[in-house]
């Protein structure tokens, strides 16, 4: 029986899910090591593989597709572990990242200290050269002053190196030729260039991209390679494809090219899990994802069955942090999953996060050395992770170390360790819902009307709270949920993105320009779809967008243009027709008699990969659920309440759980509050309705 793989390495735990060809899904969770990718995925593997009655080599020798994704791109960028990096500029403009776009979240304080550029002054480097904007060379590239500094490289410890050259994006000759220079000078150095990775007018935007692409291609490049040795060398022999920042996934080889694509690509899965099931359970198309792993708290957005994207997407806060440059699916990460720390700042007031224990220690429950109190040890001393239980049984948690973690929290705050413990829980969803807001509600979105799937290891345990203060009155928890970007892999297609800067105005359009943007973009698009059928990949399509204003506007809106070509005035009014409703939606306001500005230019092509299927569970006319066992649990005001434990495997289709009860799956737990209820659904899946009020 053929099977695929899909693979997610977070920052605590590594997430495996391997589907069957009658789309049974199988998980297995292991704590994530930091060395070597494979260590992780073969424990991972071993408890999927041991259910399957299957051995490891067995059952890869059987995969037909294996997926992967992580986070460790996004975490090399945000603790500046990437290589070392040179940045080679024109002449004049040195200053590029280090004034990035000059937006100040804080524009009063005056003792905001101005942030690091994300490549230091003393490796930013001018080249002689200037490229107009018209394409024009006005001073030639000076070849000899290049060498001199290339030569000087290997002295600096420079690892990687990044060229954006002004309008390259109009003539990328200068550009092209430094590239050459590299490759004679450094044979083997990585470099990128910025037409190549983002040709886009924002000078600021072109040059982060490159300069975290070129930087991250020591470190993924090495990583991913690795990877594929040791999957081979276990067996495997079949594609190996990575998850992307824009939802879709690659080929190996086509990212460890780009490795900038990799940037929140773990993240960018869930969103895809949720629209699935969503529709599989015949649900609205307008959906709050929220995905608590180990690290972090990540939300996203599908609106009328399309997930939301992004083209400002910042590493670190916005205006302080770096800007990919790039398209990515719309996720806002915070601090704050099962192993965000807990803290009391100076004024006495609870944190949770932004730091976490991550699984080296972990929290102090795992029991490996470990002693800050985190959100996991919060949910052990409240009851509602039993400790012989945890990840079914396989980690045995230690409740003591938990309770002594807390301690020390719970002296300075003046509360039990039970009320303490409460007040990191409550304080966590907090954090989360304050992150679901800025997504939601400061974008004009009612998260009342949305339905609202948690996901992550954690996300069960503050996902009733969650959603009663939100407003949404549906709930759906997949049996996957532990692993639900893993299991979001399983559903994407292949998706690549190719672009070209045309400046334009619709008063005035300049057909030829852009016609001949687009027939670049479609050739790019071609060249890799013809890799794909050589593959076996036939149902391949593609779709073009444009990023255009208003005239006088600062900022672009991304639009869908119908197709790869425009013929006549009919095709830009339908242009025109279309920004003004999608501004309509984004803004509420339209100004018809304005002329609309095209800048950038994007084809996106998308090849469909055969998904599992989601069929009902079979119904076995017995809908009675019996508790496993019994155990305290503490909910705030009604203290600890003897609570029945369910086992999410043995519940029937149809079982209605009133709360105060908990579910456990392998891989996660679900908290159903005092007041709540619980349904599972003909998938399987968990429905549940919210409780219309908290208590502390």
């Amino acid at each position: 029986m053929p099977y695929r793989i899909s693979v997610d390495t977070g920052g605590t735990f590594t997430d495996v899910v391997v589907t069957d060809a009658t789309g049974r899904f199988t998980i297995g969770k292991a704590l994530t090591d930091k060395q070597r990718a494979f260590a992780s995925i073969r424990a991972g593997l071993e408890v999927a593989a041991a259910e399957l009655g299957q051995s490891v080599p067995a059952l890869l020798a059987d995969t037909a597709m294996f997926l992967y994704g992580t986070t460790r791109g996004t975490n090399g960028i945000v603790e500046r572990k990437t290589a070392r990096t040179a940045f080679l500029t024109t002449e004049g403009f040195p200053d590029t990242l280090l004034l990035k776009e000059g937006g100040k979240a804080e524009p009063h304080n005056l003792r905001m200290e101005y942030p690091e550029p994300y490549i230091p002054r003393r490796l930013t480097f001018e080249i002689p050269e200037r490229v107009n904007a018209e394409g024009g060379i006005d001073k030639a590239l000076d070849e000899a002053a290049v060498r001199a500094l290339l030569a000087g490289f290997p002295a600096r410890g420079v690892e990687a190196v990044a060229v954006c050259l002004l309008w390259s994006i109009a003539n990328p000759a200068h550009e092209l030729r430094v590239g050459q220079l590299i490759e004679e000078a450094l044979p083997g150095l990585p470099y990128t260039l910025s037409h190549q990775i983002n040709p886009i007018l924002r000078e600021y935007r072109r040059a982060s991209s490159t300069a975290i692409d070129a930087s991250l291609k020591p470190l993924m490049q090495e990583y991913l390679l690795t990877l594929e040795a040791d999957l081979r060398a276990a067996g495997y022999g079949n594609d190996i494809l990575v998850s992307t920042s824009f939802g879709g996934v690659m080929h190996l080889g086509d990212v460890v090219q780009k490795p900038i694509y990799l940037v929140k690509s773990g993240p960018a899965m869930a969103p895809i899990a949720g629209l699935a099931y969503a529709a599989a359970e015949k649900l609205t198309q307008d959906i709050i994802v929220c995905d608590a792993g180990g690290t972090t708290f990540d939300v996203s957005l599908v609106r009328d069955g399309a997930v939301e994207f992004s083209r400002d997407t910042w590493l670190g806060p916005q205006w302080t942090g770096d800007n990919l440059g790039m398209a990515s699916v719309a996720v806002h990460s915070i601090g704050a999953g099962g192993g965000s720390i807990a803290w009391v700042d100076s004024g006495g007031l609870l944190r949770v996060g932004p730091h976490s224990a991550g699984s080296e220690p972990g929290p102090a429950c795992y029991g490996r050395g470990g002693s800050h109190a985190t959100v996991t040890d919060a949910a052990v001393v409240l009851g509602y992770i039993d400790p012989a239980h945890f990840l079914g049984g396989r980690m045995q948690l230690d409740e003591a170390a938990a309770r002594a973690a807390m301690a020390p929290i719970a002296a300075t705050l003046g509360e039990s360790v039970e009320r303490t413990a409460f007040a990191i829980l409550t304080v966590a969803n907090e954090n989360m819902i304050e992150a679901i807001k800025e997504l939601t509600i400061n974008e004009g979105i009612n998260p009342a009307e949305s339905i609202l799937i948690a996901g992550g290891g954690a996300g069960g345990l503050g996902a009733m709270p969650i959603a009663a203060e939100l407003g949404c009155r549906t709930v759906l928890v997949p049996r996957t949920a532990g692993a639900l970007s893993a299991s979001g892999m399983q559903f994407s297609d292949i998706i690549t993105e190719a672009g070209a800067a045309r400046l334009t105005a619709t008063d005035q359009f300049d057909f030829v320009g852009v016609n001949a943007a687009l027939a670049d973009i479609d050739a790019r698009l071609e060249t890799f779809a013809a890799r794909l059928r050589e593959r076996g990949f036939s149902d391949v399509r593609k779709r073009y967008f444009v990023e255009a204003r208003y005239r006088f506007q600062v900022w672009e809106l991304e639009v869908e243009v119908a197709r790869g070509r425009f013929e006549d005035a009919a095709d830009v009014a339908a242009l025109v027709e279309e920004f003004h409703r999608v501004h309509e939606r984004v803004f509420a306001i339209t100004d018809p008699g304005q002329a609309v500005e095209c800048l950038n230019w994007r084809g996106r092509l998308i090849a469909r990969v055969n998904a599992p299927t989601l069929e009902p569970v079979r119904a076995t006319g017995e809908t009675s659920a019996a508790a496993d066992r019994r155990r305290p649990a503490y909910f705030g005001r009604d203290g600890a309440v003897e609570t029945p434990i369910y086992l999410g495997d043995r519940l029937p289709v149809g079982a209605v759980i009133e709360g105060p009860a908990i579910i456990e799956e392998p891989t996660s737990t679900l908290v159903v509050n005092p007041g709540a209820t619980a349904r599972v659904s003909a998938g399987g899946r968990y429905l549940l309705t919210p409780p219309t009020e908290t208590s502390l």
